[in-house]
């Protein structure tokens, strides 16, 4: 059966469809940071930004960029209202010290048990240092991975053991790519949410690591 991937954005409206009322969140440099754009009008979410921001609204539209207000990834942003700007130092307490709800991040790799490798490749130009993803990733009470399913070579990027260096270990609880959902379970990963005219089989053939369907919530 032939099946479309998810776009980019497409991700990112799923994962923003997960994030629950009132949560306190953290939005991952790379492609995390397009969820603030599919954020549910009806839900409150209050963003946070590493670099010292709460209540960070979308990417600031060409008309409304203000370099003084940018994101950990260095995009130019809006402050919501109520949204407030503090020291470095205190944004890390906040990460360190369990007031986040829930972390998205990017990853190079994921582990079936929930280790995660997203910042060395050793690749010339990659990023050279870990910055706050090992606070995001410990310190969160929930993280969640955005990723595309395989690499260019067509490798799966969930492995049974990461071989790149470790942002945390045990830490990824679900993953969202541009195929499926995946939750890490201590009954192992369970995929659901299929993109259309992808059968399980196929995905398990892609993914390279044992999977099971998801039972259905009744």
């Amino acid at each position: 059966m032939s099946y479309t991937k998810r776009t980019r954005d497409h991700i990112a409206k799923r994962v923003a469809q997960d994030i629950h009322e009132g949560a306190y969140v953290n939005l991952g440099i790379g492609l995390p940071t397009l969820v603030a754009n599919h954020l549910l009008k009806d839900r409150e979410v209050i963003l946070h930004s590493e670099n010292g921001i709460l209540g960070m609204g979308p990417r600031a539209a060409r008309d409304a960029i203000d370099w003084d207000l940018i994101n950990a990834g260095k995009q130019p942003v809006t402050l919501l209202s109520g949204g407030a700007y503090f020291h470095q130092a205190d944004s890390f307490a906040m990460m360190r010290g369990g007031h986040l709800d829930i972390c998205v991040l990017g990853a190079f790799q994921v582990s079936v048990t929930g280790d995660l490798a997203n910042w060395r490749t050793d690749a010339p130009g990659a990023i050279p240092a870990v910055g706050g993803a090992m606070d995001l990733a410990v310190g969160a009470k929930c993280c969640w991975v955005m990723m595309e399913h395989l690499t260019k070579d067509g490798e799966s990027k969930i492995v049974a053991q990461c071989n790149y260096p470790l942002t945390g270990v045990g830490v990824v609880t679900r993953i969202y790519t541009d195929l499926a959902v995946i939750d890490i379970t201590s009954a192992g990963l369970l995929a659901y949410d299929l993109v259309p005219g992808l059968s399980f089989e196929e995905l398990q053939s892609l993914s390279g690591v044992a999977l099971s369907p998801r039972p259905a919530v009744i």
